[in-house]
C-alpha cells in the first residue's frame, strides 16, 4: 500500500476522533496544551492501537468482529451523547458549590469510552490491513500520528467556540456524537 494511501485511511479513520476532540474542547473551560495533547494521545493512541489489534485478530477472526463493531460504538456514542444533551438541556446551577462542577471531562472514565467508541472502525481498518499483507506497524503509526494531530486542533477549535456558547456547544456535541454512531451504525448495516 502506498503512502498517500495509507495517510488517505489515516485521515478517513481519525474524522470521528476529530468530531469527538471539538466536543471535547467544548467543555473545557479553558484549554492548554496539555489538554489538547492528552486528547490527542487519547484519541491517536486508541486509533493506532485498534488496527494493530484487528490485524492479528483478523488473521483468524475477521468475520466475528465485523458483526458486532458497528452496534458497540454505536451503544457508546449514543450513550455519552445522550448524557452530554441531558446536561446541556439540564437546570443550569451556579457555579459555586455545584454538583458535578469539579468533574474533569478529561478523566479516564470519560475519555476511555470515546476512544474506544471512536477507534473501533480502526479495528475493521486492520482486519482488511491483515487481508490485503499491509505493514501494520507503520500503517499503525501514520494513523495515530494522524489522528493525533486532528485531535489536538478538535479541542482547540471546540474550546474556541464553547467558551461562549457553552450550553448550546453541549447540545450540538451530544447531537454530533449520536449522529456519529448512528452514522456508524447505518454505514454498517443499511448501506453496507
Amino acid at each position: 500500500m502506498d503512502l498517500l494511501t495509507l495517510l488517505l485511511i489515516a485521515v478517513g479513520v481519525s474524522m470521528d476522533a476529530f468530531s469527538v476532540a471539538i466536543c471535547k474542547g467544548l467543555s473545557l473551560r479553558r484549554t492548554t496544551i496539555g489538554h489538547c495533547s492528552l486528547v490527542g494521545l487519547w484519541f491517536g493512541g486508541f486509533q493506532a492501537l485498534m488496527p494493530t489489534i484487528g490485524y492479528f485478530v483478523g488473521i483468524h477472526f475477521s468475520e466475528a468482529i465485523e458483526s458486532f463493531d458497528h452496534w458497540l460504538a454505536f451503544a457508546l456514542l449514543a450513550l455519552i451523547g445522550i448524557n452530554m444533551l441531558r446536561e446541556a438541556l439540564g437546570k443550569e446551577e451556579p457555579e459555586e458549590g455545584c454538583e458535578g462542577c469539579n468533574e474533569n471531562p478529561l478523566a479516564v472514565g470519560k475519555m476511555f469510552p470515546l476512544a474506544v467508541a471512536t477507534s473501533i472502525d480502526a479495528l475493521a481498518v486492520g482486519v482488511s490491513f491483515a487481508v490485503l499483507s499491509v505493514d501494520i506497524w507503520s500503517a499503525a503509526l501514520c494513523i495515530g500520528l494522524t489522528t493525533f494531530l486532528f485531535s489536538f486542533v478538535g479541542v482547540r477549535i471546540g474550546s474556541i467556540f464553547g467558551a461562549r456558547h457553552k450550553s448550546k456547544a453541549e447540545l450540538v456535541g451530544g447531537v454530533i456524537l449520536i449522529l456519529i454512531g448512528l452514522k456508524i451504525l447505518l454505514e454498517h448495516t443499511i448501506l453496507a
